[in-house]
């Protein structure tokens, strides 16, 4: 926490492009001493816009958890896996310094390194290179609403600047913007694709064909889905059964707040009945396959039925 303050104050204090050298400067130390440095064993893979930042900082503050130096996730996974393991160990802390940190904090037990890197659930490539590179780790994934998250999504875009269209004409445009990019990206090495990232709105929330990619390079027990709206509405319990199955101790937050939310509307974005109706059609097949992986129907699906 001290450290993303300070990364706060420098970006906003120094001139252009200096920080960026002192990251690169970071990350040329991290990985001289990659030796030296832990390996996450936990490793948060998404979905985009379903709380993957509120479950990160409620990692982080954890006392037997630490997240990686620098931000919060690596992209090592999904764009940058040509970079090679040392890049993505020099992201994380060195045992030493955790460990003399636990001690002076009187942390008892395993500390353990997480990431979270919310691209990696859609990456068609993702789930196979984290199995051969981290076998043991474990995976948490978020699912939300798939509407409401294409919805923020857009919104999200649309704040950075990586989309003109209104929400509407965005999913239209879908499936010929991103056509034949999931092929390429398993073809190409090294290829990274815009539209892929970030103007996936709708197969980005056909989760049940992501998360089976997981289960079958790590096994079921190593893959441990969220449902994102039930996590909102009871956070402390859900959290807690959270811990239980990645096997860490129990540890009980101050408060939970939802970070990195955007306001529910912007100009052009609005998820009409009829836009909802069809796509919760589309979800339908994708939902009954979701159930089965979480035990019970997803909680936009009860929530439809009472409606």
């Amino acid at each position: 926490m001290r450290l993303r303050a300070l990364t706060r104050a420098l970006d906003r204090r120094l001139p252009g492009g200096v920080t960026t050298r002192l990251r690169t400067l970071a990350l040329l130390w991290g990985r001289l001493t990659s030796w030296g440095r832990m390996t996450p064993s936990i490793i948060v893979v998404g979905a985009q816009r379903s709380g993957t930042t509120t479950l990160f900082r409620l990692l982080e503050a954890h006392p037997h958890l630490v997240r990686p130096t620098l931000d919060k996730g690596t992209g090592y996974f999904d764009d940058h896996y040509g970079r090679g393991r040392r890049w993505y160990v020099a992201h994380f802390p060195l045992r030493s310094v955790v460990r003399a940190r636990a001690k002076t904090a009187g942390v008892e037990g395993r500390v353990q390194a997480f990431e979270c890197s919310g691209y990696y659930l859609f990456h068609p490539l993702a789930a196979e290179r984290l199995a051969r590179d981290l076998p043991d780790a474990q995976v948490v994934v978020l699912v939300r609403d798939p509407v409401e998250r294409a919805s923020s999504a857009h919104r999200h875009e649309v704040a950075r600047g990586f989309e003109t269209l209104p929400l509407g004409e965005a999913l239209d445009a879908e499936d010929l913007r991103t056509r034949g990019e999931s092929t390429r990206l398993k073809s190409e090495p090294g290829y990274a694709s815009f539209e892929h990232r970030h103007h996936a709105y709708v197969q980005r929330g056909e989760y049940a064909h992501q998360i089976a990619r997981f289960v079958d390079a790590l096994g079921e027990d190593r893959v441990h889905v969220v449902d994102a709206d039930r996590f909102f509405a009871a956070p402390e319990q859900e959290f807690a059964d959270l811990q239980q199955r990645l096997g860490i101790p129990l540890w009980s937050p101050p408060r939970v707040e939802r970070w990195n939310a955007r306001p529910a509307t912007a100009p052009g974005d609005t998820t009409d009945h009829e836009l909802r109706s069809r796509l919760m059609r589309h979800y339908e097949t994708h939902d009954a396959e979701l159930a089965q992986l979480l035990g019970r129907e997803p909680s936009w699906r009860t929530a439809e039925v009472a409606s």
